[in-house]
């Protein structure tokens, strides 16, 4: 529609944390933000709560089954093209192996650790909360 903001965009992003360590995955290339490390997730489905679609999205994307948890943290972040509505849910294993479906590469990161990963900016806010912000 002419004179429209540009378009928003939910996503979603798990926080999943095992042993004090936080699973984050890596953009595969060719894609947005390529190479760029995440906390795994994906587009909201139009008609799709964001808690389905976290589910859904972690089952594409790590083969496993999750519980989607308490809602984290909601950002929102503008890029030129499109507005970003990211919301990041405490989500945990319940059943199944996590296996990176899409051949994206993937580790275990202390919490200390996680600003040293190139992030997306709208990750950024969420990583100083679940690390400490780092002293320069």
């Amino acid at each position: 529609m002419p004179g429209m903001a540009s378009p928003h965009l939910r996503v979603v992003a798990a926080v999943i944390s095992l042993n004090d360590r936080y699973l984050i995955t890596q953009r595969r290339k060719g894609s947005h933000l390529a190479g760029r490390w995440e906390f795994p997730g994906g587009k909201v489905e139009p008609g799709e709560t964001p808690a389905a679609g976290m589910r859904r999205e972690l089952i594409e994307e790590l083969s496993a089954t999750f519980t989607v948890g308490e809602l984290v943290e909601t950002v929102r972040w503008e890029y030129p093209e499109r507005t970003v509505i990211l919301h990041f849910f405490a989500c945990r294993l319940e059943s199944g192996d996590i296996v990176p479906r899409e051949g994206q590469a993937m580790k275990w990161v202390e919490p200390a650790r996680l600003a040293d990963h190139d992030f997306p900016p709208a990750d950024r806010e969420l990583i100083q909360r679940l690390g400490g912000r780092r002293r320069a």
